[in-house]
């Protein structure tokens, strides 16, 4: 006689979700990617940075480039603080974050293309 039969569900949640609260919403995105956005604000070169980690994780890029790109990051985050102190740094941010634009969109046109499944 096997044990399973007389095992207790792992979960003694209700078994209708909606009753339990809001569970996993779906965005529809029609299988399309979202389009790289400007990089104008630290949100933006952070998210940047977290592209470059799920990449590195993903394997679909260097752990040489994602230093890079974490390096490129670090510096445009300095830079906002030094421009909020300083407005005249405002030209050197805008050219790193070019910089920084640059590299990601060459890492994004090397990196392999993701498969279909």
């Amino acid at each position: 006689m096997s044990t399973r039969q007389h095992m207790q569900p792992l979960s003694a949640a209700p078994q209708n979700s909606r009753a339990a609260g809001p569970g996993l919403r779906v965005i529809r995105g029609e299988g399309q990617r979202r389009p790289d956005e400007p990089l104008t604000s630290r949100d933006a070169v952070a998210r940047v940075l977290m592209e470059a980690g799920a990449d590195l994780l993903l394997r679909r890029i260097s752990p040489a480039r994602a230093e890079e790109i974490e390096r490129q990051v670090d510096r445009a985050l300095e830079l906002f603080d030094r421009v909020e102190a300083n407005p005249l740094v405002l030209p050197v941010l805008r050219r790193h974050l070019d910089a920084l634009d640059a590299l990601m969109r060459e890492t994004r046109e090397r990196r392999p293309s993701r498969r279909g499944g």
